[in-house]
């Protein structure tokens, strides 16, 4: 059987940390950051963990 690819899309997305949590960025820094609060724009800056309850994402990323 041969060998299970890395999703290139999931990987540049997500990643493992060395406790195994999975972490991403949060969506939205890019542009039209103006209209909203500073609050809110500090809390895109934090990297997010993602909800154990979403297995699919290690599968994609396992063989990074």
């Amino acid at each position: 059987m041969p060998k299970m690819k890395t999703h290139k899309g999931a990987s540049k997305r997500f990643r493992k940390t060395g406790s195994g949590k999975v972490v991403y960025r949060k969506a939205g820094q890019d542009h039209f950051n103006a209209r909203e609060s500073g609050k809110t724009t500090k809390n895109k800056r934090r990297d997010m963990v993602l909800n154990k309850s979403n297995p699919r994402i290690n599968v994609l990323i396992t063989n990074k």
